[in-house]
């Protein structure tokens, strides 16, 4: 019985841990701010941004050196430690078109599509 309650101690403080650091799947104050974006596009999506409202610039490009060809789909950390709620999002394509959605509530918006004649947030 004692092993099973040192286990469920450790158990209780990992999760905690993992709460506090930003970029988990849930922030410290306990919002998912994960958005599954969709790129139904015609070409590459080369470079994909989230930043505050608040912020003056663009923060770092979430992908990386990854890409998102047509049809492919990402799950998006937007969490960037500060307990904000609302994004601006930015997308650039390969063909250098820029797709932007501003003012999301990334705290209760779950997918962004990208589509050729527009994009959608829900």
């Amino acid at each position: 019985m004692q092993a099973t309650v040192r286990e469920a101690k450790a158990l209780v403080a990992a999760l905690v841990i993992a709460a506090a650091i930003p970029g988990s799947a849930w922030a410290a104050d306990g919002k998912n701010r994960k958005v599954v974006v969709e790129n139904y596009t015609s070409v590459t999506l080369r470079e994909l941004y989230a930043s505050p409202i608040s912020a003056d610039t663009w923060e770092e490009d979430l992908l990386g050196q990854r890409t998102l060809a047509p049809g492919e789909t990402i799950e998006a950390d937007i969490d960037n430690g500060t307990e904000e709620c609302f994004y601006d999002l930015k997308a650039v394509l390969s063909n250098d078109k820029t797709v932007e959605q501003r003012n999301v509530n990334v705290c209760e918006v779950s997918a962004w599509t990208i589509g050729d004649s527009g994009n959608s947030i829900r």
